[in-house]
């Protein structure tokens, strides 16, 4: 059988002017089953545009794709989304980056669904800019502690310490 070498084979003599590009590409998937519906995420991380990329610090660019199908309808749905790091290749592998990724919108959704719904911030409206930032402290003060009280679940604490005013204060002298 007769081998024709492809363009893609690292053995092919280059031609006069053609260099080999290197291939940098890493890529890691995972999948997840939850909320009715199955998701693959593939990341693929290269650190090839450091040099021709005019962006302040970064190390690495990324494409992460999401296949998402719902399990009751069956239907599929395709994302891609591009990012930029600055976390070099040897701080963070394309595992990692999908960890971290993952976990900022954990964070972020529990902290947004605390201030949204519990606290009611959508519901709240001032007409001083100033206003709504003093009640944003007060409301990060607030969720401080209850964190660090025995009530961590927001509603409870906050049936709890409305009933105990008393414990409330105790809390706040504990500073």
């Amino acid at each position: 059988m007769l081998y024709i070498p492809s363009w893609f084979d690292e053995e092919v003599p280059l031609l006069p002017g053609m260099g080999y590009i290197p291939k940098d590409f890493r890529s890691a998937s995972v999948v997840n089953k939850g909320h009715g519906r199955i998701e693959l995420r593939t990341l693929t991380a290269s650190s090839q545009l450091v040099d021709f990329l005019d962006w302040p610090f970064h190390q690495q660019v990324f494409k992460l794709e999401r296949q998402i199908t719902t399990l009751k309808t069956g239907r599929c749905h395709h994302e891609v989304v591009y990012g930029i790091t600055s976390l070099s290749a040897e701080h963070a592998t394309p595992d990692q980056l999908l960890h971290m990724l993952r976990s900022y919108w954990k964070i972020e959704n529990s902290l947004h669904y605390r201030r949204d719904v519990t606290l009611q911030e959508d519901h709240t409206r001032f007409k001083s800019h100033s206003a709504a930032h003093i009640m944003a402290v007060i409301n990060n003060i607030l969720l401080g502690l209850f964190a660090k009280s025995d009530y961590p679940y927001l509603p409870a604490a906050r049936r709890f310490f409305a009933a105990h005013p008393d414990q409330a204060l105790h809390l706040l002298v504990q500073l």
